[in-house]
């Protein structure tokens, strides 16, 4: 049994929520999943601004790394402020050292004048979609480590889903999408087929009946939040790994919850599989298989113990052999400062919802 593991990796992240806790109540009370991503996320993204995607990474990524993580795979949306904001979010993980692949997460749900629209499939893509590849293209292109984006196939063209699948095959990427996390995506798989690949990141597939191509990323703790139902990721043969869609990015508590939950369907159901699960993020980012961390437990190689130990917190952090926490603190940022310039972009953020 060992207290030193690689460093963890969280699939799947949001890193801007990191400053929506207390935001303000939305306008309407959310009754089912489409009225909480039009009442609190949709409304969230489009209040985004470059100092606010870049503290909020910042935050994220030091809350990443003081619970383990060392690399992130982010999916971002900022649909007034999307030229610049994978930029902001590698500058924000990069104060910290936490490595991040990011991608900017392409939609056609808003019109040119700022507001939501409903999509048709067969519509030209909007100038926002356009954008965003673009955004994906130049931070790909300049040597960075990315994906490409999709935040839906529900709310995009047609047209957009294919070119974001060109643009993956073109810069040998993959491509990280949202896919049937609630019945408003049920069309997934038929709107995907043909143009997934096995280097996508299909992200909840609750709701995903038919065979897809990729990597499925499971969100538990999301999942139970939002009331999506439980994604049985082990009926899937593709390859699973965990994320946390931006609930933080503590790995070990989220394996904890995927064993539950999966116990919660079924009583035949192992700590291993999670296991497996958390340990397939170092298939998606194996350098951070190099990294090492060690715990204040020293049974975190144990499927079995750990899914029953709460409390486990690194002691030590190296990331590319550079010490980043040592007895339990950070060395190479100023956690204090950072928490003092999100709280001020979070207060700027939470009068913009309100207003």
């Amino acid at each position: 049994m060992a207290n030193t593991t690689g460093g963890l990796v969280c699939a799947h992240h949001h890193l801007y929520s990191a400053l929506a806790r207390g935001m303000p109540a939305p306008p309407e009370r959310p009754h089912n999943f489409l009225s909480v991503l039009q009442q609190v996320w949709w409304r969230l993204d489009a209040a985004l601004d470059l100092d606010i995607i870049y503290w909020s990474a910042a935050l994220g990524a030091a809350e990443a790394v003081l619970a383990g993580t060392t690399t992130i795979i982010d999916h971002h949306e900022s649909p007034t402020c999307i030229e610049g904001s994978l930029d902001a979010i590698a500058a924000g993980c990069a104060l910290v050292g936490v490595r991040v692949i990011p991608s900017y997460g392409v939609t056609d749900r808003w019109s040119d004048n700022g507001s939501l629209v409903d999509v048709s499939a067969h519509q030209p893509m909007s100038d926002g979609a356009r954008r965003g590849l673009l955004e994906c293209e130049r931070y790909i292109t300049s040597g960075r480590e990315g994906m490409v984006g999709i935040h839906a196939s529900f709310t995009c063209t047609n047209e957009t889903i294919a070119a974001a699948a060109d643009l993956a095959e073109r810069l040998n990427v993959g491509v990280h999408v949202h896919v049937a996390e609630g019945p408003e995506d049920g069309d997934a798989a038929r709107r995907l087929t043909g143009l997934a690949r096995d280097n996508w990141l299909l992200v909840h597939c609750v709701g995903l009946q038919d065979d897809l191509p990729g990597t499925i990323v499971h969100n538990p703790r999301s999942n139970m939040n939002n009331a999506v139902g439980y994604a049985r990721p082990a009926r899937f043969t593709n390859r699973v790994a965990l994320g946390t869609d931006g609930i933080g990015a503590d790995m070990p508590e989220e394996f904890r919850l995927a064993y539950v939950a999966g116990r919660n369907h079924d009583l035949g159901f192992s700590p291993e599989t999670a296991w497996s699960w958390l340990t397939n993020g170092w298939v998606l980012a194996p350098q951070s298989r190099r990294d090492e961390v060690v715990w204040n437990y020293d049974h975190m190689d144990s499927p079995w113990h750990l899914a029953f130990t709460t409390g486990t917190r690194p002691i030590e952090v190296s990331i590319d052999g550079e010490a980043v926490i040592k007895e339990a603190r950070p060395v190479s940022f100023d956690l204090e400062e950072i928490r003092r310039k999100a709280a001020e972009q979070a207060h700027r953020l939470h009068e913009r919802l309100a207003a």
